[in-house]
């Protein structure tokens, strides 16, 4: 019975007297016999289906081989199969943890800077950076002031014969001198998480496509920012340079220095509103900021408890697969110690060559058969329906008269 189980030779069973004529028949099938020795013996079965004889002999082998296994062995591969349905569970468990820390970072995305920091470490950072800025439109305000002194000074001193005096034009601001650090640290994290996520997904995968749009976005983002920071600085140095232009402006016969003396004011109205827009726009940044810092702390706390059910969950799932591991060679150290009592010598298979029945002796005994049983046939129908070669052989075989032939042209 457990060979037919293993075998799965009772697929097609409807009952158990189906069943019992199977076993009959694999009782009286299989052979074992000695093969050259005490110790050696060789097993055979033979069935219409060559898979299906193979599959028994396999089968039979199994149960041999199984039964030279200790209880220890046995505990053991009941130890690894559960610690195997144990190790799908929690694998199971700890990709919906992963992925529920990977939806929670992507909703909360603009809230990370670089590396990670929190709210808090941003709002000290963006203060510093604030600072720092303020400190730079002081310097540049300080600047321009020296710079209206000394034209005040110069224009007191000049000729009414100087050469003609040329205006200031504003120059344009680059982009370059417009930072947004904020942005330019969240494309750095993204590119390096794309980084890692390249090294074990390839370019179709969905995180790898995420990955790629969130930096596009964020790209795009910075476009917009630079262009609006630029265009306050512009409209502004634009404004101070017209104001410095229409206090500057005098009769042709001002000297070459009040005229360099002009366009150093000009480009110190330039840094100065340029060094404006910098505060203006760190003063936003903090004030977004302070505003995300009312809802940090939940945030923060749900953060918390994710990477704490992932923790927990990661450090449960190792440990089981490092007790399947030891598990596994607690195993195979008892095979190598212990003694089995059977072993397989040649594994289980098919000839290429039936084995029944005799085909050189069996194409010549079919072909006399078939011509006799056909000369056989062919006189037990003469003999049952008789046919007549000729009119006369009818007329005479049933006395009756014949009226008339009727003949066949093909």
């Amino acid at each position: 019975e457990k060979l037919v189980r293993m075998a799965d030779l009772d697929l097609k069973n409807q009952s158990k007297a189906d069943q019992e004529a199977l076993i009959e028949r694999l009782q009286k099938g299989i052979a074992m016999r000695t093969a050259g020795g005490t110790n050696l013996y060789l097993m055979t079965y033979r069935d219409p289906e060559p898979e299906k004889a193979k599959r028994v002999i396999q089968s039979m082998v199994s149960i041999f081989v199984e039964s030279g296994m200790g209880a220890s062995r046995k505990d053991t591969d009941s130890a690894k199969s559960f610690l195997a349905e144990q190790i799908k569970i929690y694998e199971a468990r700890l990709e919906e943890a992963e992925t529920r820390l990977k939806e929670f970072r992507l909703r909360n995305i603009d809230r990370q800077g670089a590396d990670g920091r929190d709210v808090a470490s941003r709002l000290s950072e963006i203060s510093t950076q604030l600072e720092a800025a303020r400190l730079q439109l002081r310097e540049a305000e300080r600047s321009r002031e020296a710079a209206r002194r000394q034209l005040a000074e110069a224009r007191g001193q000049v000729p009414s014969t100087a050469l003609p005096n040329l205006l200031a034009v504003p120059q344009a601001i680059p982009a370059g001198a417009l930072a947004t650090p904020e942005i330019d640290a969240r494309i750095l994290d993204q590119r390096r998480n794309l980084d890692g996520l390249l090294q074990r997904y390839t370019d179709q995968h969905p995180d790898v496509l995420n990955a790629r749009r969130l930096i596009a976005d964020l790209e795009e983002q910075k476009r917009r920012e630079v262009a609006e920071l630029q265009r306050r600085a512009q409209a502004a140095a634009n404004a101070a340079a017209a104001a410095s232009a229409s206090r500057t402006a005098t009769s042709p016969g001002e000297s070459l220095a009040v005229q360099e003396m002009s366009r150093m004011l000009a480009t110190a109205e330039v840094q100065v509103a340029a060094m404006q827009a910098r505060v203006d726009e760190y003063g936003s940044r903090m004030a977004q900021v302070r505003q995300q810092m009312k809802t940090a702390p939940q945030i923060e706390a749900e953060a918390a408890q994710l990477n704490r059910d992932y923790a927990i969950i990661k450090k449960n799932y190792e440990d089981l697969v490092a007790r399947r591991q030891a598990a596994v060679m607690s195993g195979e150290l008892d095979v190598a110690t212990g003694v089995a009592d059977f072993k397989l010598i040649d594994p289980p298979r098919v000839s290429p060559r039936p084995a029944s029945p005799n085909r050189m002796l069996l194409l010549p005994g079919v072909l006399f058969a078939s011509l006799a049983l056909g000369l056989a046939f062919t006189f037990a129908a003469t003999q049952v329906r008789p046919t007549f070669g000729s009119g006369d052989e009818l007329r005479q075989k049933t006395g009756l008269p014949l009226l008339g032939i009727v003949s066949a042209i093909i």
